[in-house]
Order: structure tokens, then C-alpha cells, then sequence
């Protein structure tokens, strides 16, 4: 019922837009229309190219959002064994996190160059503030009476926090990684509009210098498309991890 409603909802809203369209209620030169975008993406499916940049785009964004992803949090919860080092870190984090990490773009493509390195370098950067925060603050806010009755049973620093620590910021650390989807493709995109010859960023832009609308809405819907499947697998890995 629920999946029958989305694509009676997306029918919907494709209808009411080529309706428009035919009628001149709006202009096919400045919103594109779906009759163009179907036939613009059949085209680029025939050809290749469509899958070609997809699985370009989605390898980058997957390699940047594991790395970024997994070594922040591992880093985040460790902060918890080093109070004094968490405390000098902070600030660090703090403006980092601040900081758009788009700007910093310039500089990864000079370190790593215009190739594939790049795009994952600024996917994995943008995601591993977000998970460094996440775990850290994940840690912070488990219950302190858990802390306390471990430390008054004797338990070591460590033992605790891979017994009580790490479990009770799962539930941020899994915040984080779905937040993370859509930063990790910020930044392979990024990164391809900045340098870069193939991939969905470097399609968009080069589609919206031709005024081609069409092709610019496909890219798009191309990245909605990665954004799901990355959704949809972080969904499995929670279910499996909930049976384990």
C-alpha cells in the first residue's frame, strides 16, 4: 500500500509538470520536461554512458563514506578512554566541523590530484567530522549510572567501554552514517565539478553550461537513485545487527 502511494504520488507530480508544460503554464527551457528527461535517459542508458558515470560517482562516495564513516567513529569512541585528549581535541573538532569542508576542495585536488583519490579524499573528509562528533557525543550522553556500577564492580576503563560505551552510542553512531549518505556524495560530487571529466558531477555541470535541462534532471535523478541504494543498505546492516 504504502509503495503503490509513492508511485501514484510520483506518476502525479510528472503528470501535473508535463501538463504545465504543454499548456505554457511554465517554461520547458528553464524546468526541463519529463517527456525529455525519459527520452534524455533512455539514451544515455542505451549508450552507457548513465552507468558508466553512476557506478563512477557511487564508487567514490562509498569508498569516502566508509573510510570517513568508520575511522571517525572508531576515533570518536576512543576519545572517551583519553578525557584530557578529548578536552585539547574539541575546540579542533568544533571549528572543523564549522568549517565548509567544500572549501578545502581547491586543496585536496592539488594534495591528490584531479583522479579518482580526489573525490573519495573529500567524501571521506566530510564524513569523518560528522562521525567523529557523533560517537563522541554518543559516549558522552550514555547513562552515567551504568558507568558508575561497572567502576564499582570493578570493571577496568576499558572493559567498560566495550561493554557499556560502545553499545549505548550505537544508536548515534547509526545517526551518523545515515547523515553521512548524503555527505559523501556532496563530496564525490563536489569534487567532480571542480576536476573531473566523467561522473554524475562532471554530467550535471557540463549539461547545465549546455542549458540541457534534461540531462541535468537525469543526473539528478541518477544520484537519487545512488542515495537510495546506500540508504536501503544501511537499513539491512541495522536489521542484521538488531538480530545479532
Amino acid at each position: 500500500m504504502i509503495l503503490a502511494g509513492q508511485v501514484i504520488l510520483l506518476v502525479a507530480i510528472l503528470g501535473l509538470w508535463q501538463i504545465a508544460i504543454s499548456l505554457g503554464w511554465i517554461e520547458a527551457y528553464l524546468y526541463g520536461k519529463p517527456i525529455g528527461i525519459f527520452v534524455t535517459g533512455w539514451e544515455m542508458m542505451r549508450s552507457g554512458t548513465l552507468f558508466r558515470d553512476m557506478g563512477l560517482t557511487a564508487f567514490e562516495a562509498v569508498s569516502g563514506f566508509l573510510i570517513g564513516t568508520i575511522s571517525g567513529s572508531v576515533i570518536g569512541l576512543a576519545l572517551w578512554l583519553t578525557p584530557t585528549g578529548s578536552a585539547i581535541l574539541r575546540p579542533y573538532m568544533i571549528a572543523l566541523n564549522g568549517l565548509p569542508k567544500i572549501a578545502l576542495g581547491p586543496l585536496i585536488i592539488i594534495w591528490f590530484g584531479i583522479g579518482l583519490g580526489s573525490k573519495v579524499a573529500l567524501a571521506a573528509l566530510i564524513t569523518f567530522i560528522v562521525a567523529l562528533i557523533a560517537a563522541q557525543q554518543g559516549a558522552r550522553e550514555v547513562d552515567s549510572d551504568l558507568v558508575k556500577l561497572m567502576r564499582s564492580l570493578g570493571a577496568s576503563r576499558l572493559r567498560t567501554w566495550r561493554t557499556v560505551i560502545v553499545p549505548g552510542a550505537m544508536p548515534w553512531i547509526v545517526s551518523a552514517f545515515r547523515l553521512n549518505v548524503g555527505f559523501a556524495l556532496i563530496g564525490a560530487v563536489v569534487g567532480e565539478y571542480i576536476a573531473s571529466n566523467q561522473g554524475l558531477g562532471y554530467m550535471i555541470a557540463y549539461a547545465g553550461t549546455l542549458y540541457d535541462l534534461d540531462a541535468v534532471w537525469v543526473g539528478i535523478a541518477a544520484l537519487m537513485v545512488v542515495a537510495l541504494l546506500m540508504y536501503g543498505a544501511i537499513d539491512w546492516c541495522e536489521r542484521r545487527l538488531i538480530r545479532a
